[in-house]
């Protein structure tokens, strides 16, 4: 008998803040993975991001409670770096239009460069989620805008309180 080796993915971004659309792909992930590492980056170029590091953890452990396989972490390497340290066998990427998608097919490469033996899979977008990202939502809750059909009810209060009208 051959022994089953656990296969893990890798969702790493900046959850700022954490929308729908990334608990699509970490739940479509799931069921293609043994285990889902959910990781919160440290990311340089989005320092003085809306929501601190704590904030962020808080946000994807309250969306995630309950939910098997999956656990919440953070880093400030290099993505393959983290991914490697875990045992990841895959790096989870989420898709909604060609611009993201040059970007990182970009990326992809050079991880691939540096660690041939982590995979890197992009997943498309569910077609509800297309139009979604964290600066579009942050924008709408700064002018008052109800956004609870796109975030999960706890960053929706988060939202609101941190930049909303009162």
């Amino acid at each position: 008998m051959t022994e089953r080796t656990e296969k893990v993915a890798l969702f790493a971004a900046s959850f700022d803040p954490l929308t729908n659309g990334h608990l699509d792909l970490i739940h479509r992930a799931q069921r293609a993975f043994d285990q889902v590492v959910v990781a919160v980056a440290e990311n340089v170029d989005k320092r003085g991001g809306t929501f601190d590091l704590e904030d962020r953890l808080a946000m994807l452990r309250e969306a995630l409670a309950g939910e098997k396989n999956i656990r919440v972490e953070t880093f400030s390497e290099l993505t393959v770096d983290f991914a490697e340290k875990i045992g990841a066998t895959a790096i989870i990427r989420g898709l909604r239009a060609m611009s993201d998608f040059e970007y990182e097919f970009e990326m992809a490469l050079m991880n691939r460069h540096l660690k041939p033996s982590i995979e890197i899979l992009f997943m498309m977008t569910s077609l509800e989620h297309l139009y979604v990202s964290s600066s579009r939502l942050k924008e709408l809750a700064r002018f008052g805008a109800d956004v609870t059909e796109f975030v999960p009810p706890g960053v929706a209060k988060r939202l609101q309180e941190k930049l909303g009208d009162g």
